[in-house]
């Protein structure tokens, strides 16, 4: 199987690290330090090198070195099946993101195209018991590394579901107003529900095919109200169909942008937010490995894994489980834990990366 992998990192002014230029194994590498020296954010800069804004989420301005605030910059050079590009991400200060591949500006969606990427950070972890918002973002990220275009899908969709929505808030009841944007919504809604059933159905299927040490999910696609439709000519009948009691809450109450993931302990049949905090992890574990595995099938090559605090969590046997299963999908796999006794099992194999707090910046060195 080919490789995926990006082998250099360059950071400038990237929160904790003033410069930063790193060869990178094609395996893994396992990153550790204390808390507080910059681990997080560096596999925060290499997530950037995927569609989005990263694994925290965060604005542009909020990933400025301070107090310099002169902007950041991100630099990769990767490696793909048949060849290699260079990225560049950055954004001055005051001015929005700016990316460029080969020296071509492009849309962040063409870095999708490039990098199929997958991570894990503790905030995942209250992922079964907190708001379906959570559930959307982490199904929509399964969903776009299979379909990187999904992305565009949604943002279509997202932008004329806020103006049909201010339309509502305004009490705006001519019908004119709103055929055009629930059109818009329609069409780009089914995509979204179509993306999202290949998906889980591409996960369904990696989980099935595998020996794995970690448990097995049931995911199931929810949607409130016994909402059915899926076509765009039946959302768009359901738009018009809802608009008065739309009108009454002031927003749109029917659409893919209300639909939630649901997850079941197979062996158990208990839902995953009965399950315990460690079950909880474990499930997710077993759906990154299955999203990774199922990849791997479809192009050639297995995504990078980002994998924050992970092996903090996990006693020592499903800690030796999960080294071994990620030596057998054969990705590039970024670890992060405080210790370097945390990679005891992967010593010879990983690279070691570590990372330091130092009153000029977060520095790495070979460990």
């Amino acid at each position: 199987m080919s490789t995926l992998a990006v082998t250099h990192l360059a950071l400038s002014h990237f929160r904790s690290h003033r410069h930063a230029q790193i060869d990178l194994s094609p395996g893994p590498v396992a990153i550790f330090g204390a808390n507080g020296a910059g681990k997080t954010n560096l596999i925060e800069a290499i997530s950037l090198l995927s569609p989005g804004r990263g694994l925290r989420r965060a604005g542009a301005e909020d990933l400025v070195r301070r107090p310099e605030s002169v902007g950041w910059r991100i630099g990769a050079e990767v490696t793909v099946p048949g060849g290699g590009h260079e990225i560049d991400t950055r954004a001055e200060a005051g001015r929005p993101r700016e990316t460029r591949i080969d020296g071509k500006a492009v849309p962040q969606v063409a870095l999708g195209r490039i990098v199929r990427m997958l991570w894990l950070v503790p905030s995942m972890d209250r992922l079964w018991i907190e708001g379906a918002d959570g559930r959307r973002r982490f199904w929509d990220r399964m969903t776009m590394s299979f379909e990187p275009g999904h992305g565009d899908a949604v943002l279509t969709y997202d932008k004329a579901m806020r103006e049909r929505n201010r339309l509502l808030k305004d009490q705006v009841r001519d019908s004119a107003w709103y055929g055009a944007l629930e059109a818009r919504m329609a069409e780009a809604g089914a995509v979204i529900i179509a993306n999202r059933t290949m998906a889980l159905d591409r996960v369904h299927a990696a989980q099935g095919a595998a020996a794995t040490a970690f448990p097995v999910s049931a995911l199931t696609a929810l949607q409130p109200d016994g909402d059915k439709a899926v076509t765009a000519e039946d959302l768009s009948a359901a738009f018009g169909d809802g608009r008065r009691r739309d009108l009454a809450a002031g927003r749109t109450l029917t659409g893919p942008h209300r639909a939630d993931l649901g997850a079941e302990y197979t062996a158990k049949g208990v839902s995953a937010a009965q399950c315990s905090t460690g079950e909880q992890k474990a499930l997710l574990i077993s759906l990154i490995l299955a999203n990774a595995r199922a990849l791997a099938t479809d192009t050639g090559a297995a995504p990078i894994l980002l994998l924050d605090e992970v092996a903090a969590h996990l006693d020592t046997g499903r800690r030796a489980a999960l080294f071994d299963e990620l030596r057998a999908l054969g990705a590039q796999v970024f670890l992060t834990g405080t210790g370097r006794e945390l990679f005891a099992e992967l010593d010879g194999y990983a690279q070691m990366l570590d990372v330091r707090d130092d009153p000029d910046g977060s520095v790495v060195k070979a460990g």
